[in-house]
């Protein structure tokens, strides 16, 4: 469809006429933000494992010049534009290439729908990335899942449909995938408690009293990881962790007091599972999030890759400590709303998305950031059941009381 709408497509036939022309054998890959963080390296494990994977569709929000660099080298069958001018501007670019090319607010929903991508890869960002999820699930896909919002906002809708059939959703959060792998062969019952590692970010050993003055360009220098700049705050703020902690509950089944989070600044330890007998297990790797996403689209097999081994003779320590509160006051807020269950979750995850945009453009400060959604969280409606209408219009009702709230103090 096209921005207004309309489908415009640049060539013709089913898409399912056109994957049996392509490589049988290989996997058929949907990747949702390929031209994110997630999806550059998702398609730099593409490369590096050749005659693997079959780029078959491509949705970007709006680096239009990317992601025809994209589908020119891979070739997909379609691609996906979601803003209007993007839109425009890749079907110009592709006109004639042979690749469809379709745009709008559901373009996302409607080529996770195709049944001949068997993984798709799901890192859009924040709640946008909620709807192609459940399409891809609810048909049978496979979900190699990097939006963690998705399941933050909805995994009371969302693991019902992952169940159908186990294994279809995978995770590629590193911590979570950390999770995953200490699992494997693993009893539910002997899991006593999940333990999510954070990096505290950059401002781990900032004085406290210098908060206010932090400005964009401290909060995007991340220590040891490269992302995009929404979760690049969420680390600053460790509002990632506290996202992370409501998602590690459904896909792990485990409530709020039996995860905890701890700082390891080295981020080398990934995260770790304690178990009834005392033993505890820990998934260790260099921060790259090849490895994470790579393990993801090949499960259950690990496969031979080039990506960066530990030097263990450069390792002289691993420090973990207890996040401070006052540091962190992101973190508290997402385990409050965790407990309470029902739509909390899906405005916590609302306001902070304001937020961090808010706090991106120069409109309110680093410390305005938790007193925002703290705000919202206190005044959005509640329902303690919600389904997905109800959680859209509370993802609505929490943005437009973030965008209302008025900052404390000089800016």
């Amino acid at each position: 469809m096209g921005h207004d709408g309309t489908k415009e497509g640049t060539n013709e036939g089913t898409n399912e006429g056109m994957a049996n022309a392509r490589g049988s054998g290989e996997t058929g890959l949907c990747i949702l933000g390929s031209t994110g963080s997630i999806g550059t390296q998702t398609l730099q494990i593409v490369d590096a494992l050749p005659g693997r994977f079959d780029v078959r569709y491509l949705v970007a929000n709006r680096n239009a010049g990317l992601l025809v660099e994209q589908a020119l080298r891979y070739q997909p069958i379609a691609v996906a534009c979601v803003d209007p001018g993007a839109y425009t501007e890749v079907k110009h670019a592709l006109a004639g290439s042979g690749i469809e090319v379709i745009g709008g607010a559901d373009s996302p929903v409607e080529l996770a729908e195709r049944t001949d991508a068997t993984v798709v890869v799901a890192a859009i960002v924040g709640f946008a990335g909620l709807r192609p999820v459940i399409a891809a699930l609810s048909r049978g896909a496979t979900v190699a899942l990097a939006n963690k919002e998705t399941l933050v906002a909805a995994g009371n809708i969302v693991m019902p449909l992952a169940a159908r059939r186990p294994g279809s959703l995978l995770p590629v959060d590193s911590e979570h995938s950390a999770i995953f792998q200490c699992l494997q062969g693993e009893q539910s019952e002997g899991v006593e408690r999940i333990i999510l590692t954070a990096s505290g970010g950059p401002f781990r050993e900032r004085a406290l009293e210098t908060f206010g003055a932090i400005d964009v360009s401290e909060a995007l220098a991340h220590p040891n990881w490269e992302m995009g700049a929404k979760i690049t705050i969420d680390s600053a703020t460790m509002m990632n962790k506290g996202l992370e902690v409501i998602e590690a509950r459904w896909l792990f089944d485990c409530g709020a007091d039996r995860i905890d989070v701890l700082i390891h600044p080295q981020s080398i330890v990934h995260s770790l599972v304690e178990f009834t007998d005392g033993s505890t297990k820990a998934q260790l790797g260099e921060p790259d999030m090849r490895v994470p996403i790579q393990y993801a689209l090949t499960y259950p097999e690990r496969i031979a890759a080039p990506n960066p081994r530990i030097d263990w003779s450069e390792r002289s320590r691993l420090d973990f400590l207890s996040p401070d509160p006052i540091r962190y006051p992101c973190l508290d807020l997402a385990y409050a709303a965790l407990r309470r269950g029902g739509t909390a979750p899906a405005a916590l995850n609302a306001a902070n998305e304001v937020a961090v945009a808010q706090f991106l453009s120069g409109r309110i400060r680093f410390v305005d950031i938790a007193p925002v959604i703290e705000h919202v969280m206190e005044r959005v409606d509640f329902d303690p059941e919600p389904g997905l209408d109800v959680l859209v219009a509370v993802d609505a009702e929490a943005r437009r009381l973030a965008e209302e709230q008025k900052p404390k103090g000089p800016h």
